[in-house]
């Protein structure tokens, strides 16, 4: 019978690998899953991430701006839950199956994760061309577009996290 494992494990492995690989000489720069939100696709550092879960049931929290989603009990960690399409003026996200909850790495001592809509697996940000002239926000490390010409942003997690109105829920 096969061995079961759970999500946390895989994805622990899977950091592992990425890291020995980074050690073996490989680019740490292919260390980013790709996500979509909204209609964009983003790149996230795997480090900025201390785990990928199934949107779990969310509390509302009343007299909070509409992209704050609510509150989260993942294994009796409260985390704030910030539907990032919407916060990037996007729609809403539609949550289906295919939704997950990024959870922000702890060193940035912000108890909170990012909804998007679904995973689209590691990228390796060296194969894509960086789009310049752009003014981008301090939380969009760069852009790029990919082999098939499509724009993907990378996340500056920490620009993130120093935004006051990402740290502003409240109305």
């Amino acid at each position: 019978m096969a061995r079961k494992t759970s999500l946390r494990e895989f994805q622990e492995s899977v950091v592992a690998r990425l890291q020995s690989a980074a050690a073996a000489g490989a680019s740490a720069v292919s260390s980013k899953v790709g996500v979509q939100i909204g209609n964009e696709r983003w790149l996230v550092n795997l480090s900025d991430v201390s785990e990928v879960i199934p949107l779990p049931k969310l509390l509302a929290v009343p007299l909070t701006r509409r992209w704050f989603s609510g509150v989260a009990n993942v294994r009796g960690v409260l985390y704030g839950v910030v539907d990032f399409s919407d916060y990037l003026a996007g729609e809403p996200t539609q949550v289906n199956m295919d939704s997950r909850l990024l959870l922000i790495h702890p060193r940035y001592s912000i108890n909170a994760g990012l909804v998007v809509h679904h995973m689209l697996g590691l990228k390796n940000p060296e194969q894509f061309q960086v789009v310049e002239g752009h003014d981008l926000p301090e939380w969009v490390a760069a852009e790029y577009t990919d082999p098939d010409g499509q724009i993907w942003k990378e996340l500056r997690m920490q620009g993130l996290v120093a935004q006051p109105e990402f740290l502003s829920v409240g109305i």
